[in-house]
């Protein structure tokens, strides 16, 4: 089975109309390219500071997801509603939620945030995710008439893991949207997207946000997609945007195949017996 999937790379801000109104341009757009799967940034409909985060958080279903629905359940095709800022029961704190909408289905998954971004990189300002942002706890695949996806967003890319665990769930892709900075994403975006593939023989398909924020810190772009073997199949520069590529089942399969890898491993490295 083959199908074409996208990937939108974007600038979001604070201007949540203008955010939600660019990323339905880049969804027909995909669409009419002949996407039947769309993946959208962390936050693509609302970035901004911090303090403002538990403002703009909104309810899961709620706007933002009620009308990217109404766009896929149009245009039928999966959406990945990258992430955006949800209402949480925390004073002040929202948890950071991915929504894969299908079809005229709605919401079919949710998947919240587990890691959080608390670092200090030279030459940055210090980023305390968690001062804004509340961690989920649910390792979160849904299983589609496309084929099983996993979800992940941005930093979790670091714990080989919680991708393990996707996979052995069943995951055949894996979305990692995402707003990885500059420095990290030169040193480490490439290089874990195509080790997070290759270790569990899936395809990842990666949209990260892009150029400088006013209110945040500049992102790195590239957004990508990389299939089962490790090889980049499409990958953007800097500039807000669209990239394309064909999943193909067979050859995920005929990757496991001739290279068995995952059937391989020994239970007691796992806390099994």
């Amino acid at each position: 089975m083959q199908f074409l999937a996208g990937a939108v790379q974007m600038l979001a801000t604070s201007d949540k109309e203008a955010n939600l109104h660019e990323a339905e341009g880049w969804i027909r757009r995909a669409h009419a390219e002949g996407a039947r799967l769309v993946v959208l940034p962390e936050v693509f409909n609302w970035r901004g500071r911090g303090k403002d985060t538990a403002a703009n958080a909104e309810p899961v279903p709620g706007p933002s997801t009620e009308r990217m629905s109404a766009l896929a359940a149009e245009l039928g095709l999966y959406l990945l509603a990258g992430s955006i800022l949800e209402v949480s029961d925390s004073e002040g704190r929202a948890y950071n939620s991915s929504v894969l909408i299908g079809p005229g289905m709605g919401i079919i998954a949710k998947y919240r945030k587990i890691h959080l971004f608390d670092v200090d990189i030279e030459g940055e300002a210090p980023i305390r995710e968690s001062e804004f942002r509340r961690p989920g706890d649910a390792v979160v695949v849904a299983d589609t008439p496309l084929c099983p996806m996993g979800l992940s967003v941005c930093y979790d890319l670091r714990f080989p893991e919680l991708y393990r665990r996707l996979t052995t769930a069943g995951a055949r892709i894996i979305f990692v949207p995402s707003v990885f900075t500059v420095p990290t994403g030169r040193a480490h975006w490439e290089t874990l997207l195509r080790a997070r593939a290759i270790e569990n023989q899936v395809y990842i398909i990666a949209p990260d946000q892009t150029g400088d924020h006013p209110a945040s810190m500049s992102a790195y772009g590239h957004s990508m997609i990389v299939d089962p073997w490790g090889k980049v199949i499409a990958q953007a520069d800097t500039e807000p945007g669209l990239v394309l590529a064909t999943i193909d089942l067979d050859h995920l399969e005929n990757v496991r195949r001739r290279l068995p890898a995952l059937d391989h491993r020994r239970a007691f490295l796992n806390g099994g017996p």
